[in-house]
């Protein structure tokens, strides 16, 4: 009987490591794909990724310089520069995505003024926290955008003129600037048949596609 239970335990031990194995593998297999298709040239495409990148933080910052007085002349942030790299240049990533996009700047702004408000000034102490909570509320809200955790610290850590926008700094900029990329992104993220935006389960099933395929060229290259 123990003999037996030994057996048992060693054949589950030895399923468990084959299926951690399978995903190491398959893991590595995505990994390969996606720095493979990231390394072919494609000039239309960084044609129109810098178009739509320039346009977009062009827009926000004339309306910063041109428009708004001296008084409110806080409009362009930095996480709008990460969230461009996202929305115009890897426009496939689920990360990129209008619910991301928005979703994610607009919650972890709020929950960077919160936190400013209602704690002390201790920058250790307010500064992670608004972003681990914000990376938290993006994971629950299916909202996970990167910039998000560059927003909610702004709020913490930024100038004094940003602390005292207090919950203005949710509408404006980050909800304002996010819409006039995400309107940007929309026009030229879609002018081509090769781009397209939002995605759908079509990049999913291409994907897949292209690791089966994958597989075979790098076997007829060597």
């Amino acid at each position: 009987m123990h003999n037996r239970n030994a057996l048992s335990l060693r054949q589950n031990t030895d399923v468990q490591q084959y299926m951690i194995k399978n995903r190491i593998k398959r893991g590595l297999r995505v990994s390969r794909y996606v720095i493979y298709k990231e390394t072919l040239v494609d000039f239309k495409e960084h044609f129109w990724s810098f178009t739509g990148a320039f346009i977009g933080i062009g827009l926000i910052a004339f309306f910063q310089s041109k428009i708004l007085t001296q008084f409110e002349n806080i409009f362009l942030i930095g996480s709008f520069g990460a969230s461009s790299v996202l929305v115009y240049g890897a426009i496939q990533s689920p990360l990129a995505q209008p619910r991301n996009l928005i979703g994610g700047p607009v919650i972890s702004a709020f929950i960077g003024v919160t936190i400013y408000k209602l704690l002390p000034d201790i920058i250790w102490i307010t500064a992670p926290l608004a972003v681990s909570l914000s990376i938290v509320m993006m994971q629950i809200t299916k909202t996970l955008h990167p910039p998000g955790g560059a927003t909610a610290l702004i709020a913490v850590a930024g100038s004094e003129k940003i602390k005292a926008l207090g919950f203005l700094y949710v509408i404006s900029p980050v909800l304002t600037g996010s819409l006039i990329l995400l309107v940007v992104a929309l026009i030229f993220n879609n002018i081509t048949s090769h781009r397209k935006y939002p995605t759908n389960q079509f990049f999913t099933r291409s994907l897949i596609r292209g690791l089966r395929r994958y597989p075979k060229r790098a076997k007829q290259t060597v």
